[in-house]
């Protein structure tokens, strides 16, 4: 059988990262003795590569296990079946790439605070018609320090480029996260982070993020959390620090209006068999991809002709599609290519499966 005609396992792609998390990830994948490490995040039906210190062909490139036992690269089987996986009208529109990045991630610590590109200001200085708005959904968290999970968002009323340039050029850090609005997270939680917007994620967030499909990340702090030096291209990726304050968009909203502009709270809908759906982000919020939760009490048809990322939040069930049954618990991944068609998602427990479907744009 033809790969794109069947349920794709994602391997494990843990990618090394300037912060230390992962053991939370661990723990939700059910591994043996959970630990934080210097690869804090779970990248996700990627065709993108990592943009580290240390250069490594291939990091972040997922692979998939195929039914009879072979593993191979993602990209490979996209590029010899293109239409197959991601389906007639997506290849005409956005060629042979996904157009989207899915990552579980989970951090120890607070990340350095930063920007990422719209697409006008990626077509300008990397060639690219991806810039990196993102989405996040708080999967969980913990303590660290004593204080709970918590995300900076925003500039706060008053901010101009000049100050914070003036906090860039001194390496104010407090000042730094003092323009920005701080909130603080539960299971659940989403923000939507267009680009352009200074953010950073807190220490003890375990969310999903999906994304515009690149690594571009504009740092304005010069040391990571050790105190180590990042090098001047990964704080301005290669345009210089002047292009890189010009990556900000310097809208400075209250804290409610923040709020009320970038955290979603989108209302469940009930589908099939008691199944409940919530559509975290959609076509409304963004044209860069969509993402939705199922609750699944019994069984749920996903019938939609777009291919997609499957993650197992909590549960566990079968995934059927012909004659093919797959088992499937937390913490597991999938790709659905295009041309898999209608799939059914079965919970096998006592409590209910839920299950996050992460889509291209259209």
């Amino acid at each position: 059988m033809k790969p794109s005609k069947t349920i794709l396992k994602l391997l494990s792609n843990r990618v090394v990262r300037s912060y230390t998390g992962g053991k939370l990830i661990e723990q939700w994948q059910g591994l043996k003795n959970p630990a934080d490490n210097d690869k804090p995040e779970e990248w996700l039906a990627s065709v993108v590569e990592a943009r580290n210190k240390n250069y490594i062909s291939g990091e972040g490139l997922s692979m998939v296990s195929l039914p009879d036992g072979r593993v191979e690269k993602l990209t490979g089987l996209i590029n010899a079946d293109n239409e197959g996986f991601l389906g007639k009208a997506h290849v005409a529109k956005y060629g042979v790439h996904t157009a989207v990045l899915t990552k579980v991630l989970d951090a120890a610590v607070r990340l350095s605070i930063q920007v990422h590109p719209t697409k006008a200001y990626a077509r300008k200085y990397f060639n690219s018609e991806y810039g990196k708005t993102e989405a996040w959904y708080i999967m969980g968290g913990r303590e660290i320090d004593g204080e709970p999970p918590y995300v900076l968002v925003g500039f706060k009323p008053g901010v101009t480029r000049e100050q914070w340039k003036k906090y860039f050029d001194a390496q104010d850090i407090d000042g730094m996260i003092g323009a920005l609005h701080k909130f603080y997270v539960n299971p659940g939680d989403v923000f939507l982070i267009e680009g352009g917007l200074p953010h950073a994620i807190g220490s003890g967030c375990f969310l999903i993020e999906i994304q515009e499909p690149t690594d571009y990340t504009m740092r304005v702090e010069r040391k990571t959390f050790d105190g180590s030096l990042l090098l001047d291209q990964l704080c301005h990726q290669g345009v210089g620090f002047d292009a890189m304050l010009d990556c900000f968009t310097y809208e400075g909203l209250t804290k409610e209006e923040t709020f009320k502009k970038y955290a979603k709270q989108p209302a469940p809908v009930i589908a099939d068999n008691g199944t409940i759906a919530t559509h975290l982000i959609t076509d409304a919020d963004t044209a860069c991809f969509k993402m939705t939760k199922f609750n699944i009490p019994e069984s749920h048809v996903l019938n939609d002709d777009s291919f997609k990322t499957l993650i197992v939040l909590q549960g566990a069930g079968t995934l059927f599609q012909d004659d093919e049954t797959i088992p499937i618990k937390q913490g597991e991944t999938y790709f659905l290519p295009a041309a898999l068609g209608g799939v059914t998602i079965k919970n096998s427990g006592e409590a209910p499966l839920k299950i996050i479907a992460c889509y291209p744009p259209e």
